[in-house]
Formats: structure tokens, C-alpha cells, sequence
């Protein structure tokens, strides 16, 4: 537990399904807001730092107490790239900047504001207790491949996933997830030698539903005011 960590947030201008959600208030505050205060009340980290294209969410960030002294390259902030480059330069960035190696990264999704700082606490505990290489956070899935996700294979209709034995009971199926985006947790080396996220040494931390909804549509930011505006968690 004594590693050097840094936290990182991710927050592009642009933004197609929830136009300027990053700067948009979620029941009376910004939606970054909720992110940056749960990294900065779990105690864990050294630095939390902001990775933007825009000044004007760098802007805000910093207001809230996150660091933000550079901007993600262009090539870097389209909707058509993965998330992985972008917290790799992050990374590497506030290697330069601070002049020191650290051995953790924890980005935490913006889009996600629902998690507690136990979620947090909590996975960087199991990160450590299991030696991962890497974590990743999910809740328990509806929909199972085994049961009930069905796909059509040449016109004919089928279970996605086909075992030797048919299952008749969704509670006989092999327990599936659904990777909620709110955590996610590397050592350095894994962060830097790894393009995927599934590798031997990677663990899961199960959330619940109801801390699992990522923000991609009004639909997901008005489900997530809902839960907010009647959680305790959020209102004590």
C-alpha cells in the first residue's frame, strides 16, 4: 500500500451523445465535479490530473482541485480512438512533469459519477491483495450468452455461447458481467507494455447496478440525476 500512485481523469471537449456533459451540472454541480472529489476524498493518490483538449474543462477541473497543465493532443481526442493512448500519455506526461516514476495508474471515468470513494478504496485494495497486473470494475449482467443473448448464425437463430449441457435456468449459467467503466486500475509496466485490458494477472471488482451507469445518452444522465436526487450517498 505504499506505492507512488497517480489518478487520472479523462475528460474530451467534445462530446456527441450528452453535448458538453463534462461541464454540464448533474443535480446542482458539474458532472466532473463528482469524480474529482471522490479521488480527492480516498486519500490515495499523489497527483490527480486532468487529461483534456479543451481550456475550458481544464479550466474548471483545476477548480475543483484536479491538475491540469496540459492538453491531450488532437489525434488523441476523436470519437473513432480508444481510451488507452490517451490515459498512456497522461501517464507519461505527469512522469515528465513531476520528475518521478510512479508505480500505479487509477483512471477513473467522468461518465461515471455514481461510484463511491469505498468503490475506489476498495478496488485498490483487491488490486494489491490478488499482485494484478491490472483491474477492471463491472456489475452482474442481465442478459447472459449462456441463457437468454441469442445470435443469428447463417438464418439460423441461436444461444451465443453453446455448452455441452443446455441450460433451462438463467441461475444455472456461468456467471457473466457487464463492464461498467468506472475503474480502472494498471501497474506501470502493465500500462506500458499491454494494448489490452484482459491479460492473466487481470482482476475484477464487482459493483452494483445501481453505481454501474455510465453516462453515454440523456436517457443514462437522466437515470443517473434520479438516482442521485433519492440516494442518501449523495445527500446526507
Amino acid at each position: 500500500m505504499n506505492s507512488r500512485l497517480l489518478c487520472t481523469i479523462g475528460m474530451r471537449g467534445g462530446s456527441k451523445g450528452v453535448p458538453d456533459k463534462n461541464l454540464r451540472k448533474l443535480y446542482g454541480k458539474p458532472l466532473m465535479a463528482y469524480t474529482i472529489e471522490q479521488a480527492l476524498h480516498s486519500k490515495l493518490f499523489e497527483h490527480i490530473v486532468v487529461s483534456t483538449d479543451s481550456e475550458e474543462i481544464a479550466k474548471m477541473a483545476r477548480g475543483f482541485g484536479a491538475e491540469a497543465w496540459f492538453l491531450r493532443p488532437p489525434e488523441m481526442a476523436t470519437d473513432d480512438v480508444s481510451k488507452l493512448p490517451a490515459i498512456r500519455h497522461a501517464f507519461l506526461e505527469s512522469e515528465k512533469h513531476y520528475g518521478v516514476e510512479f508505480d500505479v495508474l487509477v483512471d477513473l471515468d467522468v461518465t461515471s459519477p455514481l461510484r463511491l470513494i469505498e468503490d475506489i478504496t476498495g478496488a485498490y485494495a483487491q488490486f494489491v491483495r490478488e499482485d494484478a497486473d491490472i483491474l477492471i470494475t463491472a456489475s452482474p449482467s442481465h442478459k447472459n450468452p449462456y441463457f437468454n443473448m441469442v445470435e443469428n448464425v447463417n438464418g439460423r437463430i441461436q444461444i451465443v455461447k453453446q455448452l455441452d449441457k443446455p441450460i433451462v435456468r438463467r441461475q444455472d449459467a456461468p456467471q457473466v458481467f457487464d463492464m461498467n467503466a468506472s475503474i480502472y486500475i494498471w501497474k506501470r509496466e502493465a500500462l506500458l507494455d499491454y494494448d489490452t485490458l484482459l491479460t492473466d494477472k487481470t482482476v475484477l471488482y464487482v459493483m452494483p447496478e445501481k453505481r454501474s451507469v455510465d453516462i453515454d445518452t440523456e436517457l443514462d444522465w437522466n437515470i443517473v440525476e434520479y438516482i442521485i436526487g433519492k440516494s442518501a450517498d449523495f445527500n446526507d
